[in-house]
């Protein structure tokens, strides 16, 4: 609770230091601020202007990326995370490469996703990567391989220390609903 208002109080703060030194690094602070809290709008402002100054940081990139995948934004999304994955396919444990494999899988590109989902899968076991991977293969019509890695998902849960379970529970309801779907009647 009490870190919602440090990170307000510190986005101000950081605004009217931005009229001051516009820099490119108190963009991208701002805009890491603002995603935090979740103003994907303002933090998607900041990023714009951090890679209009400077266009060679792959994390203003994947920071833009995941502001525009809060906004619903795919299209705009899969451009920033092709240029971050041919950078350092590793950003944030493969979770950049998983966000793009997901990209274009929604996008209806399945065959474009295979190869991004593979390299995901095989080093990143994050609750995010497995639910999409599940949900992919759901799209596929591979029922069976979607309904073992919902249960691989579901038994991380049972792994992971409590706060992580926190940051996780979006993806385990999802993937309790998925495996809903994919269990015949």
């Amino acid at each position: 609770m009490f870190q919602g208002f440090g990170g307000r109080s510190r986005i101000q703060a950081l605004e009217i230091q931005i009229i001051d030194n516009p820099s490119t690094g108190n963009f991208e602070e701002l805009g890491e601020l603002c995603l935090e809290q979740k103003l994907y709008a303002r933090a998607l402002e900041a990023f714009n202007k951090a890679i209009a100054a400077r266009a060679d940081s792959p994390h203003a990139f994947y920071n833009r990326a995941k502001c525009n995948l809060g906004l619903g934004n795919l299209a705009a999304a899969i451009p920033d995370l092709e240029h971050v994955v041919k950078i350092d396919p590793k950003l944030d444990y493969y979770r950049a490469t998983g966000l793009l494999a997901d990209g274009y899988a929604r996008t209806g590109q399945l065959e474009r996703a295979a190869p991004y989902f593979a390299e995901a899968t095989q080093f990143s076991t994050t609750p995010e990567t497995l639910y999409n991977y599940a949900n992919f293969l759901r799209l596929q019509n591979r029922a069976e391989e979607a309904r073992e890695w919902t249960q691989k998902l579901l038994a991380k849960k049972r792994t992971l220390p409590r706060y992580m379970q926190r940051v996780g529970r979006p993806w385990f309801r999802k993937g309790k609903t998925l495996l809903k779907e994919l269990t015949p009647a």
